[in-house]
């Protein structure tokens, strides 16, 4: 059963959660409130930067300053949420995790029996719960439905229907257990929180970025988010059907353009690439990767002499989904952890 389970049946009208975005560089905060049928608010955001001291593990830099950033959040951002809510204390807090202290994965759960059989949401249940495992030094952060298909056909509604055959896709997150609990004890400590659902950072994005793009069946999303990790999605006809990730760090643009293509050709071998590209990076990393893929002349990989269309994800793409009352620059990787979180479904979180 996914650990975010919790987060998504508030019966509250309005309910406010923490944001909390995790990377060796930075970390980042946010005051949200969700209401049924509203948009999303960030009320309050602020990134800082992890500064590393001599001796120091990424680790202990990252907690370190995810410290500073907690007392930060209490003393500047409580009182904005205050002001919209009449309490400056959070229902829950979502944490969004990047790498090296995260690993996402795909796989499918297929069911099918001789007769006839009525596909319910406990049998997914079981069959996670069944098959779910986790190294002893992880923890399984979250498990989500991101695709159905009944009798060969996706849909979106799948569940007390009658079918021959079934599968699932799950998008699995695993995070460093010590890591997530010492972001834990650092959340506990500083908010007063209980309700604390971390998840792989990657997974979150490609989670927002369908939701933001859901007219796009096809297509590959690039996401360097994490710096020391590049995760590839590969959606075909809506569903993901494969996710690499590439331990290239986003530095050297040039080393890093190098082993994407050489990832790329892996994936072709398999799958028709997409003429679409989603391309997800921090500043000032995004422009710099963004240059190098154009000038790699990737369309040989596409059997094409004309390159993919690469779209670079900006706040202004999140923008219209997520309303933001603060005079701060957009941060998307807040806004997507709102979409994500705003769109999140019951039955996405088995």
């Amino acid at each position: 059963m996914s650990f975010l389970e919790n987060l998504f049946h508030k019966e509250k009208k309005i309910e406010s959660v923490v944001l909390i975005d995790i990377s060796t560089s930075s970390v980042a905060g946010a005051y949200a409130t969700f209401a049924s049928g509203e948009q999303p608010t960030l009320h309050y955001l602020r990134r800082l930067p992890v500064e590393m001291h001599e001796g120091e593990s990424d680790a202990r830099a990252m907690l370190r300053a995810l410290k500073i950033l907690g007392d930060t959040l209490v003393r500047e951002g409580a009182p904005a949420l205050l002001r919209v809510t009449g309490t400056g204390r959070a229902d829950s807090v979502l944490v969004s995790v990047d790498a090296p202290w995260e690993k996402t994965s795909v796989r499918t759960e297929h069911f099918e029996q001789d007769e006839p059989f009525t596909f319910t949401k406990e049998m997914v249940r079981a069959a996670l719960e069944k098959a779910s495992f986790a190294p002893p030094e992880q923890l399984l952060a979250d498990e989500s439905v991101i695709g159905t298909t009944l009798n060969g056909y996706q849909t979106r509604d799948p569940y007390d229907k009658e079918a021959n055959r079934a599968a699932v896709i799950i998008l699995t997150s695993l995070i460093n257990k010590r890591v997530a609990e010492g972001v834990k004890a650092i959340m506990r400590g500083v908010l007063h929180a209980e309700d604390i659902f971390p998840i792989a950072g990657s997974s979150l994005r490609y989670q927002a970025i369908r939701t933001a793009f859901p007219h796009e069946t096809d297509a590959l999303i690039i996401d360097a988010t994490g710096r020391e990790l590049t995760s590839l999605s590969l959606v075909r006809k809506s569903l993901l059907v494969n996710i690499t990730e590439m331990k290239e760090r986003t530095e050297n643009s040039v080393a890093w353009t190098r082993s994407l293509t050489d990832t790329l050709k892996t994936i072709a071998q398999r799958f028709p690439l997409p003429r679409t590209v989603f391309l997800l990076a921090r500043e000032p990393e995004l422009s710099i990767l963004r240059e190098a893929l154009l000038t790699a002349k990737l369309g040989s990989l596409w059997l094409s002499d004309n390159p993919p269309k690469i779209t670079s994800i900006l706040g202004s793409h999140v923008s219209t989904f997520v309303r933001q009352a603060t005079t701060n620059p957009a941060d998307l990787s807040l806004l997507l952890m709102a979409l994500f979180r705003q769109n999140r479904t019951p039955d996405e979180a088995v």
